[in-house]
């Protein structure tokens, strides 16, 4: 169904893995469906995974269409953990399911081509692409429709930033939702032609782990490696933004990325910084009323946000375990 990436290559026999892995997990890496194109934005994720199995944990990770896609996958058994925020799925269908990593928020920009769009309300009864059905840029574009009065005619889907801003600059779609990279490329290559469109109030999650919780508790050891591996490389990116380049090459990871992204990876990153949208903390309580807050305004899931449960979307045993590792 979808096309693995990237696959751990183990060179011979190994008895015992770091951290005492049972033999289940040594045999059976952990597989990652995730919902976008490999990118800049998602180069925190990828060096974390390079992390986990530099702990002893394989991992595959598999590129699908959408984040319901990989949703789908996880469900159905083809994957292990997924990558985006299937809020609508976790309630619509009561997939049993729970988000146990917030990787981080969301940071996109709305971009039109001013020679046909201008402001928001130009957009009433016109067509716009997102990412996927149930993603983050779905949801801001929802969001923003609703707040500006107006009804797209149609939302289309077209996964990855940088197949969006192509589109854009060849004028195959007018409005779209970008992430801070493809959104400069947009701008530098065709200066004037497009326009960003104010958005406030949005602090939800862009990106989150999430996983059966019958499978976190049985491979719990594999899990806590992973979500170590990820809090150690969100705060030391953080700390110094400078690192996502490092270890980028470090771990040869983006091997085909065009030499312009190359140079816009620091400044992606310290902007990710300077506007927190990169989560230090892996996620919490707060942080999940605060999606299910936006996400019940998107009209992505329902019902009172006052009667939503917590604990019906997030399971935090291994981010609170992560965290006892790392000190804290």
């Amino acid at each position: 169904m979808f096309e693995l990436t990237r696959r751990a290559a183990l060179a011979g026999t190994i008895a015992t893995f770091v951290g005492g892995l049972d033999a289940q997990a040594q045999t059976a890496p952990l597989r990652i469906a995730f919902g976008d194109i490999p990118s800049v934005e998602s180069l925190h994720f990828l060096i974390a995974v390079e992390r986990t199995k530099e702990k002893g944990v394989p991992v595959e990770i598999a590129n699908v269409k959408s984040e319901d896609i990989a949703a789908q996958a996880v469900l159905g058994g083809q994957a292990d953990i997924g990558v985006g925020t299937p809020y609508a799925m976790l309630q619509k269908v009561r997939a049993p399911l729970k988000l146990f990593y917030q990787l981080s928020t969301l940071r996109f920009y709305p971009i039109v081509n001013t020679e046909f769009y201008k402001t928001w309300k130009d957009l009433d009864g016109q067509e716009v692409a997102v990412n996927s059905r149930g993603s983050g840029t779905e949801a801001v574009m929802k969001l923003a429709a609703d707040k500006n009065g107006i009804k797209f005619k149609n939302i289309s889907y077209v996964p990855g930033s940088e197949v969006r801003a192509g589109a854009l600059l060849q004028g195959n779609i007018k409005a779209s939702i970008l992430d801070s990279t493809n959104r400069k490329i947009v701008m530098e290559k065709a200066p004037g032609k497009f326009a960003v469109l104010p958005i406030e109030g949005v602090s939800a999650t862009d990106d989150a782990l999430f996983a059966s919780p019958e499978f976190i508790e049985k491979n719990a050891k594999a899990v806590d490696a992973l979500v170590e591996s990820m809090l150690e490389t969100m705060r030391e990116i953080s700390a110094r933004p400078e690192a996502a380049a490092e270890l980028r090459t470090k771990y040869k990871l983006l091997p085909d990325l065009p030499k312009q992204l190359e140079a816009d990876i620091v400044p992606y990153f310290k902007e990710a910084v300077e506007a927190k949208s990169l989560s230090v903390s892996g996620g919490s309580p707060e942080a999940a009323k605060t999606d299910i807050n936006f996400f019940n305004l998107a009209g992505q899931i329902t019902g009172d946000p006052a009667t939503l449960k917590v604990e019906d979307f997030w399971e935090f045993g291994p981010l609170n375990r992560g965290k006892a590792k790392l000190g804290q």
